[in-house]
């Protein structure tokens, strides 16, 4: 963090990020049986919004959000209970990463690659973002 003029630690104008990409799962979610019967894959995104101001001043791991441990906790929801929609996975893993790990917010993006529609296209997808609530 750097010193504004007169001495005292600069404002930061937005949050230090750490970006995951590509974390693949089979996961069985959707409203079609063979969707929930079959399994498909899933790609999620996670845009982790903190302060790294501990962790770099400690270089410390237990100061940050490891991203092993959040990639193996997107496997492991993506993996788990099945939902009907991609928005409603997307909610779960938000929330779950949240709550889990010492961040101010997460942006969360659920690809379904191989969504049963009719058309040729490349991708669809949804993204939530959620804030840590004072106090939390």
């Amino acid at each position: 963090m750097g010193v504004r003029e007169g001495g005292g630690p600069a404002q930061r104008s937005r949050p230090d990020l750490i970006t995951l990409t590509g974390v693949t799962a089979t996961g069985h979610h959707g409203v079609l049986d063979f969707e929930r019967r079959d399994g498909q894959p899933f790609v999620v995104d996670a845009v982790m919004h903190a302060d790294f101001g501990a962790a770099a001043s400690s270089d410390s791991i237990d100061a940050t959000a490891s991203y092993a441990e959040v990639a193996e906790r997107i496997v492991a929801v993506v993996g788990g209970d099945p939902v009907d929609l991609i928005e409603t996975l997307a909610v779960r893993l938000a929330e779950t990463i949240l709550a889990e790990f010492p961040l101010e917010a997460v942006e969360i993006t659920v690809h379904k690659p191989k969504a049963p529609i009719a058309v040729q296209f490349a991708d669809v997808s949804v993204t939530v973002f959620r804030e840590r609530r004072r106090g939390d």
